[in-house]
């Protein structure tokens, strides 16, 4: 699983590889350890860290000036320290992928997938996937999520908003020999002042540690306002854990007809969200990382697409959508103090709503 010059991001990450999303931290990329509680890979970087207790806060005439200074300071010393293990996580992922491990992975790129079920699960228990990634495979449900969508080995795919390469080292194999895949993110040689780059450079890294994983993935770098290519090249369009980001950082509308402009005639737009209460403010749900199921479909259609059908693939009765620090709090993320991290982990990832949208064929 993007973004505006907003507030100062958002502690340092965990990791799961890229859900719902989308989404605080991302999931971090297959083979990179979770540890920095990072937003969403690409849109979620609106809100920065509060003082810690204890801090003392400035008084006085310049006390909102030395704040933000302090905050500032803060800010560029963990995003160098962050871009410091990142640099060391890739150089474990890389060490990992031994010439054995990147011959596996060649081999199943090159399979002739004929069953699609049979062929995702197959990539779900290759060794190429991330050390830990498999254990968020019972919250996510990527065989029946991209069943559902419709994917097949020769879909031409884009997966908007890549984060850690979760789903893009699920995807990648499949379509690798008569499909494409295109992972959209932030620029990885952007400036080294924003996080921005930093989430660009862990997508551009994980797809550059594996030839036969990322040497055919079209990645495309995008800014603020995502241009995503030629008219009408793709077949299927997934979103996932993402369009929360989009909303806070007013670029729902703009994505939505960039997903539009992009899909073929009959193309799918499928999207998976964290899910708020029915009767939830949009504003106020979305600043926790949920938005209504209604209100989404209402924008989506309302861009012109049709709404085919809706799964409850992703859903999960026990998340009550009411913490404090929001969807962030439910594993990947657990941003909670320990003692209350046992509690998170037994309710699981968020409720989130799985919906297949067409474009007409006019």
């Amino acid at each position: 699983m993007s973004t505006p010059a907003l507030p100062l991001l958002v502690a340092a990450a965990a990791l799961a590889l890229a859900a719902c999303g989308s989404s605080t931290p991302p999931p971090a990329p297959p083979g990179i350890p979770q540890n920095p509680p990072m937003r969403d890979p690409m849109l979620d970087m609106m809100t920065g860290d509060a003082p810690s207790a204890g801090a003392a806060t400035p008084s006085g005439p310049n006390a909102d000036a030395k704040t933000a200074d302090a905050k500032k300071a803060e800010e560029a010393k963990k995003l160098e320290a962050d871009f410091a293990k990142l640099a060391a996580d890739i150089a474990k992922e890389k060490a990992r992928f031994t010439p054995d491990l990147e011959a596996k992975t060649k081999s199943l790129a090159e399979k002739d997938h004929g069953n699609v079920e049979k062929a995702l699960r197959e990539i779900l228990g290759s060794e190429h996937r991330a050390p830990g990634a498999s254990d968020r495979d019972k919250w996510r449900h990527p065989v029946e999520t991209l069943l559902f969508f419709g994917i097949k080995p020769d879909s031409k795919v884009l997966e908007f908003g890549g984060g850690g390469g979760w789903y893009t080292e699920v995807l990648s194999p499949l379509v690798a020999k008569k499909g494409k895949l295109a992972v959209s993110g932030p620029d990885p040689n952007g400036p080294r002042t924003e996080r921005r780059t930093l989430y660009g450079q862990r997508i551009r890294a994980f797809l550059d540690k594996s030839p036969s994983l990322g040497g055919k993935v079209q990645f495309i770098a995008v800014g603020e306002k995502p241009a995503l290519g030629p008219e009408g090249q793709f077949d299927l369009v997934v979103a996932i854990r993402e369009i929360h980001g989009w909303q806070r950082n007013g670029v729902f509308e703009h994505n939505v007809a960039e997903v539009m402009r992009v899909l073929k005639p009959g193309g799918v737009f499928g999207v998976v969200a964290h899910r708020a209460k029915p009767d939830a403010d949009v504003k106020a749900s979305v600043e926790k990382g949920y938005l209504p199921e209604k209100w989404v479909i209402e924008q989506i259609t309302k861009a012109g697409f049709k709404l085919e059908s809706k799964s409850e693939i992703n859903a999960n009765a026990k998340d009550t959508k009411d913490h404090a620090e929001g969807v962030w709090a439910l594993p990947p993320n657990l941003r909670v103090p320990d003692a209350e991290k046992a509690k998170f982990q037994a309710i699981g990832e968020s409720d989130r709503m799985t919906l297949k949208f067409v474009k007409p064929k006019k």
